[in-house]
């Protein structure tokens, strides 16, 4: 490809929409531009790009035993009426009604799709075990689409599900595709984590997000200072803190004027903010009330909490729901609460001794609070939010928080979606069964923007080699002089009939410019023609991501180009 025809805008100035560094230099580097929020058009850099993503994701996946179909974006809405799905989803999916008011949505995903198709086709155990995938776009209806392709409202999936008659041979294809999943990102040239995550809207016993190692990121995840234990921060489990035992005193109710935070009761009080109980009041999607009660430094880790009672979503409480079942905003604590709310201790508390909690009553606290004694009918389990420092639940050793970018994650779905579907088998006794499932997915255009966040300087991208757009620009210094720019053609010409892939920058413009924008693309190598080189035969290579330049000659420069690139 010659520059004078690729068609690649660059811009020297960044968008004012712009949030994320991704978003930056892609938009600058002439590989997007927005269709609308969320929505974007990939120009032929990017798209060279995702191709190659694509690529290396198909060829993993069919060798560990994936099929590649197409599904419909289109999903008639009875197959999520099945699952129960179509009320429950939520407002991030796009539904539309055709002509005739059949209901449909554009696929955010297609556990119920592929079941379908699945439950019509397989009867007997002897078909399995099978995995399908497909590479296709997928529509979430964010609520405030944000950080280019990051968090968009279309957007390129690779989504494989497999199909078990057991949870043994549900293991072995959750293995099958960890290691495919390990496999790709690390031919992507990318640092990643794989880390354990909760399972959300998918449903499932477990799972593994892949996380692009980047301090941009939007994801939190912890890991071991010495096992190789990792987690999301939504997932990571804790150990209970178990507090120095005291001799339990006599509960009693003191006065506490103004003392609407955890930090101004332990001052007036003169204890330290480890010796009180906090309180965070929320509400599920029925209205329904859910007090969950922390130590005073500790947070509240709503996923856990979410899961914990059951909820679809949480949110803050009212202060009318709080009132409606006996308590006082600022000054709650599980004594005193109606029955039948919903309460959720975290583990740490019921461990703590003569601590400090509200009394429900305004301006009034308990002292000598010892949960274990004092707490009735609550749900007592791990609800804490994981911390810098916080020891790990396997050996011990401090966890130690970074940042990360989910590009992937795997699931095992059992048969949450099977049973609701009726995609049954018969077993080698002739007995029907339902099909055990795993779902794995990987962001295709999230994982190009997260090479990006991984991946950049001031100058712009530093692409990993295998899936650069282009992996050596070829830059004659002067293009209006005839011999620099016959000697670049022949470069060019050579290095692609050695299967390299490369570009020529053939455009009339001064050399600054032409090395501003291929730092700012981010080819691997590029190649400088210059007077140098017809004076003395020597070809400059540089390499974009430590800036080492290496002196080629005419005659070896194809096996010095290739030796630079297998190291890259």
């Amino acid at each position: 490809m010659r520059t004078t025809q690729l068609y690649a805008p660059t811009l020297r100035e960044t968008p004012a929409e712009a949030e994320v560094v991704s978003q930056k230099l892609m938009l600058r580097a002439g590989m997007i531009r927005k269709a609308a929020g969320g929505v974007y058009t990939y120009l032929p850099l990017a798209w060279r790009t995702l191709r190659k993503i694509e690529q290396i994701v198909r060829e993993e996946m069919d060798a560990a035993g994936g099929q590649e179909i197409l599904m419909p974006i289109l999903q008639p809405s009875e197959i999520w009426k099945e699952t129960g799905r179509w009320a429950v989803y939520g407002e991030e999916m796009f539904r539309l009604n055709d002509r005739h008011e059949r209901e449909f949505c554009l696929g955010p995903t297609h556990e119920e799709m592929v079941t379908a198709l699945v439950r019509d086709e397989v009867r007997s155990y002897k078909q399995l075990p099978l995995m399908l995938y497909q590479i296709q776009n997928k529509y979430r209806d964010e609520i405030r689409p944000r950080f280019g392709l990051m968090r968009g409202r279309e957007f390129i999936m690779k989504d494989l599900y497999s199909f078990d008659k057991d949870e043994a041979g549900l293991e072995v294809s959750y293995k099958k595709m960890f290691d495919a999943y390990t496999r790709v990102f690390t031919r992507c040239g990318l640092k990643f984590r794989p880390v354990e995550a909760d399972n959300g809207a998918i449903g499932g016993a477990h799972s593994h997000e892949f996380t692009v190692l980047a301090d941009s990121g939007e994801s939190n995840i912890v890991y071991c200072t010495k096992c190789d234990y990792a987690a999301s921060d939504e997932k990571a489990e804790l150990k209970t803190i178990v507090a120095e035992k005291e001799e339990p005193l006599e509960l009693e109710k003191v006065s506490t004027p103004g003392t609407k935070t955890i930090e101004l009761v332990a001052d007036y009080l003169k204890v330290s903010v480890e010796k009180t109980i906090k309180a965070v009041a929320f509400q599920n999607e029925k209205d329904e009330l859910v007090l969950a009660f922390m130590r005073g430094d500790h947070d509240v880790n709503e996923v856990k909490l979410q899961n914990a009672v059951g909820a679809i979503a949480l949110r803050m409480a009212d202060e009318e729901a709080i009132t409606a079942a006996g308590g006082q905003p600022g000054f709650m604590s599980p004594i005193g609460i109606k029955k039948g709310t919903k309460i959720v201790v975290d583990a740490t508390v019921m461990d703590m001794y003569n601590a400090v909690a509200g009394a429900n009553e305004k301006d009034m606290h308990f002292i000598h609070v010892n949960p274990k004694r004092d707490f009735k009918d609550v749900m007592v389990c791990d609800i804490r939010l994981v911390k810098d420092g916080d020891p790990c639940p396997h050996c011990g050793a401090p966890l130690k928080m970074t940042r990360g970018i989910e590009a992937g994650q795997v699931f095992t779905l059992g048969t949450k979606y099977s049973k609701p579907l009726g995609a049954t088998f018969l077993d080698e006794n002739g007995k029907e069964k339902p099909l055990v499932m795993g779902s794995y997915g990987i962001g295709v255009s999230r994982t190009m923007a997260a090479a990006i966040e991984q991946n950049n300087d001031k100058d712009g991208i530093i692409w990993p080699r295998a899936i650069a757009p282009y992996e050596v620009i070829v830059v004659p210094v002067n293009a209006k002089v005839k011999e620099q720019l016959d000697m670049a053609e022949k470069v060019y010409e050579t290095l692609k009939k050695e299967h390299i892939d490369v570009v020529l920058d053939d455009r009339k413009e001064r050399a600054g410019v032409k090395f501003k924008d291929a730092d700012l693309i981010g080819y691997p190598l590029r190649i400088t023609i210059g007077p140098k080189t017809l004076e003395s035969g020597i070809i400059e290579a540089k390499i974009r991501r430590t800036g080492e330049v290496k002196n080629l000659t005419k005659e070896n420069y194809v096996e010095g180009v290739k030796e630079i690139l297998d190291t890259l």
